[in-house]
């Protein structure tokens, strides 16, 4: 069976030098189709514009263009541009999509809005300890490796449930949904339906799965957050490691 937006991939702000606004347009508009023709209103989805490796103007083009939330890999390159940005724009929401250690969970806790990737009981014990200390909970995604891929960040299938209920019995994490990343190569739906349904089992209503290649079938399976970089911002700056946009 196919599934919305599998016939292209990262159709989006192929050419250099993005017109940042349009590409938010069009986006905004492919979003709005996939969910009615997944029978959804589509405001039950947030645009997440993954802005890692750009700089500045870019991010204060896409905030010109009404673009509110974005999500971020690096706790140390969104101290260096987000701050002024948000100073001048305060109603700005920053989701932490990429690996966070344990060192950095003041910094993250600080800046961010979201964390979208909590993975281990170890951090999940910073993390609440950090909100004791701060009076600042902040909400958190539990990432699942669906592929169960050794180079991924992530909890796996088989272990998510426990680890989902300890994070919300045993350290008091505000536990909003879950988030996925699926393999290159690999049906997405597959994925992101694995994720629906362990986000079911736990009454979690959040799911960030879908980027600029998969989100129109990533909102066909229910997500609530779409995470997208390349079709907002054109080609990143710097290749990474771990592909979340």
């Amino acid at each position: 069976m196919a599934y919305p937006g599998t016939e292209r991939r990262a159709v989006f702000a192929a050419a250099p030098g993005p017109d940042i606004a349009a590409n938010l347009a069009a986006v905004r508009a492919a979003i709005a189709g996939a969910a009615r023709a997944a029978g959804r209103d589509p405001a039950t989805v947030d645009l997440l514009a993954v802005s890692k490796t750009h700089g500045a103007p870019a991010l204060a083009a896409a905030i010109a263009a009404g673009q509110r939330a974005f999500g971020e890999n690096r706790v140390q390159e969104s101290l260096a541009k987000w701050p002024a940005l948000r100073a001048a724009t305060p109603n700005i929401r920053l989701h932490l999509i990429g690996p966070l250690q344990t060192n950095k969970v003041k910094e993250a806790l600080a800046l961010f809005d979201v964390v979208e990737t909590v993975d281990r009981e170890r951090l999940a014990a910073a993390i609440a300890a950090e909100g004791a200390r701060s009076g600042r909970r902040v909400p958190c995604f539990i990432q699942v490796n669906t592929g169960e891929e050794p180079q991924k960040a992530g909890v796996a299938p088989a272990a998510a449930d426990a680890f989902i209920a300890r994070c919300r019995d045993d350290f008091g994490l505000d536990v909003a949904g879950l988030m996925c990343i699926p393999p290159q190569g690999e049906e997405p739906a597959i994925h992101f339906a694995l994720l629906r349904e362990m986000a079911r089992r736990h009454g979690l209503s959040r799911l960030s799965m879908g980027m600029s290649q998969d989100f129109e079938t990533a909102i066909a399976f229910g997500a609530t957050e779409v995470r997208l970089g390349t079709a907002v911002f054109g080609q990143r700056a710097t290749p990474g490691t771990e592909k979340h946009a």
